[in-house]
């Protein structure tokens, strides 16, 4: 028995909207799952469509409704005891996660992803959409070996269910490994793997099946052939197989129009026309995480060789190489991030024993709250511990409110809330104070060692990718530090070190910044 023959309510409607959503409507999907939540009384079917509807958003490109649509999902499926749903929704909540440049929270849904899978005793063709989704998720994150496991996964699944085995070609796959090599500085592995990927499409036209590719393959297949003809090699085609009009394929997918317009670029360099491939580059805008933040910077190193123009082409190399570095090296952190963040959780979990039944993490962001705050700098301050607190005031938030809503205010929130732990020192304490307003806290600690952690903080807000995010709305933090004096009563003490941190943060928000 698979999973919808556990539903009760509007199977036909959840049905059809897994079908648009495999030919690439996710547009008309959404707007049929949005009339099933609003109308059926079924537990079952309601978690469902709003799994599906998480589905169809990520395919969209809408990342500030990511947010509320996870945590709606969430608390539709928390109840139900179905391995498939958690699987897929922590799959999905991994993709959605990676767009929003939250790496962290995207491994952890990814390792909830692969087990809730795993533990599926009666694997359905569902279950193989789920492994396919988690697939998509470990490729966009660059983890290429876990992706090809769990596309195999899903295409053994998928045939034992009856789904034809080009459902699951995913060459995009292969695709995000063959651009990776490349960015890295190994162009004759990337050219390997995508002839590997155009003889798949041979095979299929061979056996006539290339007719029963999903449209987001067909894009994938077109935008590797380009891409193998950029890099100078000979690509056979004809006209069904000619790249400019498979990347036209891929519906509303936002995947699929950064595709097509990357895709043009690759086809310019092609044809010998390497100055319309720099100006495309000038003008179009796609995600970082489609094919790497790299990508752009290497297609215009490989056009600017074509004209001859050497030493510009020779800095745009470097600038993808650095590219594809920082991500390496985020992906590294993230891990080590990981370990650490094991460590804490137990000696939280044992903290947070003591007060039990209290409410003392910040719901949004998943920090300590101000109670938790308060207890913690209390119990700092009473050991005689010297502690310095910071208090960090963002700088553009109520723009992003105003001009993004309140979603991608949420979201920048979350992103800040990452960045800082991210930069803080082993012992530290972070916590949201309310607003947009977090508090710092450096135990063992003086002021000159504060200003060192106040300019990393700063650093490393200013290097975050806010452009993809919030378009056009800058944001920065504003910090201001001040030690807790033991020379009065606690809580006045304490009292005294906000006012004249906050102090101190008003001064450094009127200060002028570089720009």
């Amino acid at each position: 028995m698979g999973w919808l023959d556990r539903v009760g309510d509007q199977v036909d409607a959840l049905t059809h909207a897994r079908a648009l959503q495999e030919a690439s409507r996710s547009a008309e999907s959404y707007v049929l799952l949005e009339r099933v939540i609003r109308t059926t009384t079924d537990p079952a079917a309601r978690a469902d469509a709003l799994v599906q509807r998480l589905s169809a958003l990520i395919n969209l490109g809408r990342t500030a409704e990511f947010t509320r649509a996870i945590e709606e999902a969430s608390a539709a499926v928390r109840d139900l005891a179905e391995p498939y749903l958690h699987g897929h929704l922590n799959a999905l909540a991994a993709l959605a996660a990676h767009h929003q440049g939250a790496l962290d929270r995207c491994v952890m849904h990814l390792v909830r992803a692969a087990r809730a899978l795993g533990a599926v005793a009666d694997p359905d063709r569902d279950t193989a959409w789920g492994w396919h989704d988690l697939a998509m998720a470990y490729s966009y994150l660059s983890f290429h070996g876990y992706a090809l496991g769990a596309i195999e996964r899903a295409r053994q699944l998928g045939l034992t269910a009856g789904i034809p085995e080009e459902t699951f070609a995913a060459p995009g796959i292969r695709l995000r490994n063959a651009v990776a090599l490349d960015h890295n500085g190994d162009s004759d592995g990337c050219l390997r793997v995508l002839r590997d990927v155009a003889a798949d499409l041979a095979r299929f036209k061979r056996t006539g099946r290339a007719s029963q590719l999903r449209p987001s393959s067909l894009a994938a297949y077109g935008y590797a052939a380009a891409r193998q003809a950029a890099l100078g090699d000979q690509v056979e085609t004809d006209g069904d197989t000619e790249p400019g009009r498979l990347i036209s394929h891929g519906g509303d997918s936002a995947r699929a129009r950064d595709l097509r317009q990357l895709g043009q670029v690759c086809l310019a360099v092609a044809a010998g026309r390497p100055i319309e491939a720099v100006t495309r580059l000038d003008t179009i805008h796609v995600s970082t995480e489609t094919l790497g933040a790299a990508e752009p910077a290497r297609l215009r190193s490989i056009a600017l060789a074509r004209a001859g123009d050497h030493p510009a082409a020779h800095r745009a190399d470097r600038l993808a190489f650095r590219l594809a570095a920082q991500r390496n090296d985020r992906l590294r952190d993230v891990y080590i991030d990981g370990i650490a963040a094991r460590i804490d959780h137990e000696e939280m979990r044992r903290e947070a024993a003591r007060f039990e039944g209290e409410a003392l993490t910040d719901p949004l962001t998943g920090l300590p709250n101000r109670r938790r705050l308060e207890r913690y700098i209390t119990a700092v301050v009473t050991r005689g511990e010297r502690v310095v607190i910071g208090v960090c005031d963002l700088d553009g938030f109520k723009a992003v409110n105003t001009r993004h809503g309140h979603h991608s205010g949420d979201l920048v929130l979350q992103r800040i809330a990452g960045v800082i732990n991210r930069v803080m020192r082993r012992g530290d304490f972070v916590a949201r104070y309310g607003g947009d307003e977090f508090v710092v806290v450096l135990p063992d600690t003086g002021m000159s060692e504060a200003a060192e952690v106040a300019r990393r903080i700063e650093a490393a807000v200013r290097l975050e990718d806010w452009e993809s995010l919030v378009p056009g709305t800058p944001v920065g933090v504003s910090i201001g530090f001040a030690e807790v004096s033991g020379g009065s009563g606690l809580r006045d003490a304490l009292s005294v070190a906000f006012e004249q941190a906050d102090r101190e943060m008003l001064r450094a928000k009127s200060r002028p910044r570089a720009s």
